[in-house]
């Protein structure tokens, strides 16, 4: 398997689900919270947000072939969809909408929502993680494509859990520091995402 693929996928998961961004939205969400509340919370989450990936990333190109939809096209759509969200954490409209989410009152439990669902398994999560496991070789590839994955959703615990003092290390500005060089990363594998999906339509131009 090539280490350069793995190294885009874990790149491209990373700062689609953001684990850093996510870190203070979790913070807010469960304010008052005791350590052993937040680590069930995060658990919950964590789970719910991979069984959602995993079942896209076995069936999604199926629902996709299904609906008449090619991968080529898939993953054209998937990479303007990322090239938009690159530019909300670049203009910050991200943070925002995360934070207008995080506002929302009377919700005793928030890892299955906001949190599992939109928050780490979003609409971003769900194209790469399709697009990832359409472009791997083989069964190793996907397998391999799935561990990455699980890994990024490890971190995503691993944060929460270490939610406060990463907040204190990082402060205001160092998280939208963070999540502006994100930003430029994602926009960037976007833009490869199209120029794939174009040359699976045998459009690409020479060399």
């Amino acid at each position: 398997m090539d280490g350069a693929f793995l190294i885009s996928a874990f790149v491209t998961l990373f700062v689609v689900i953001d684990p850093i961004g996510l870190t203070p939205v979790f913070i807010a969400l469960t304010p008052g919270m005791s350590v052993q509340e937040r680590r069930v919370i995060g658990i919950r989450a964590s789970v719910i947000a991979a069984v959602l990936l995993f079942l896209f990333a076995f069936f999604g190109e199926q629902v996709l072939g299904f609906i008449g939809i090619s991968m080529p096209a898939f993953r054209i759509a998937g990479g303007i969809l990322l090239f938009l969200t690159a530019l909300d954490m670049l203009f910050e409209r991200r943070t925002k909408r995360r934070d207008d989410k995080a506002d929302v009152e009377d919700v005793p439990d928030p890892s299955v929502f906001p949190i599992a669902i939109p928050l780490i398994a979003g609409p971003g999560a769900i194209a790469s993680i399709i697009l990832l496991v359409g472009e791997a070789e083989g069964t190793i590839g996907m397998i391999s494509v799935l561990a990455v994955m699980v890994a990024v959703l490890a971190m995503v615990f691993a944060f929460f859990l270490s939610a406060n003092l990463i907040e204190h290390a990082l402060g205001k500005t160092g998280i939208v520091v963070v999540t502006r060089l994100l930003g430029m990363l994602l926009a960037a594998l976007s833009v490869q995402f199209v120029l794939d999906g174009i040359r699976g339509f045998g459009l690409a131009w020479p060399g």
